[in-house]
């Protein structure tokens, strides 16, 4: 998918969306915030130190300096979208210890990115559990790091015990156009999640109004 300005405007405000971005540390979260944000992104990245050493283990990301500390904020507007849309994105900060900002972070959210980092993937499942738990739609997209072994978004799914309703896609967070075609994944999955609800409601009687 290619971003491109549209050569007419569409008739009417667009779809305001709140959508989470998670994973675990290191998985390229702000990256992902800041390569497709129209504005420049809020960030609140702080400098590793010792006194961290040990709850957020270096091992895999070695060359890695900074931590995010409460969330990232970025928008990105697709006017050329089915249904013009203006995304409000949210990066969450990665370690556990954070688990309970990501409950703020999700409220009122449509969806959630769960990025992935395979030299890491142990660090994925508390955010894939957080968003199970709490019933909000995801979608995992495998953040394809140079020199990181490809694996098939299956095995992934495999290793995640993810159920076959979860889309698992691959990026590069650093692509506008790739980190873009994951959140139209993901608005897509949390449409015909709602749907599907929707359609296994219990019919409303006039004792349930």
């Amino acid at each position: 998918m290619v971003l491109r300005t549209p050569s007419r405007p569409h008739v009417g405000a667009p779809t305001v969306l709140k959508i989470v971005i998670a994973g675990g540390f290191g998985a390229g979260k702000t990256t992902a915030v800041g390569a497709v944000s129209e504005i420049t992104p809020l960030s609140t990245e702080e400098y590793l130190t010792e006194a961290s050493a040990d709850v957020d283990s270096l091992a895999g990301v070695e060359a890695k300096q900074t931590t995010t500390v409460a969330f990232d904020f970025g928008r990105l507007s697709l006017p050329d979208a089915p249904v013009p849309l203006e995304l409000f994105l949210f990066g969450t900060p990665g370690q556990d210890r954070f688990v309970d900002l990501w409950y703020d972070l999700s409220r009122g959210a449509v969806g959630a990115v769960v990025l992935v980092d395979t030299r890491r993937l142990e660090s994925s499942f508390t955010p894939v559990s957080f968003f199970e738990d709490i019933h909000l739609p995801f979608v995992v997209a495998v953040n394809q790091f140079d020199g990181a072994h490809r694996y098939h978004p299956e095995q992934v799914r495999t290793a995640l015990e993810l159920p076959a309703s979860v889309p698992v896609v691959t990026c590069d967070a650093r692509d506008p156009n790739h980190v873009a075609g994951v959140l139209l994944t993901l608005v897509d999955h949390a449409v015909k999640s709602a749907a599907s609800r929707v359609d296994h409601a219990p019919p409303t009687t006039l004792q349930d109004a």
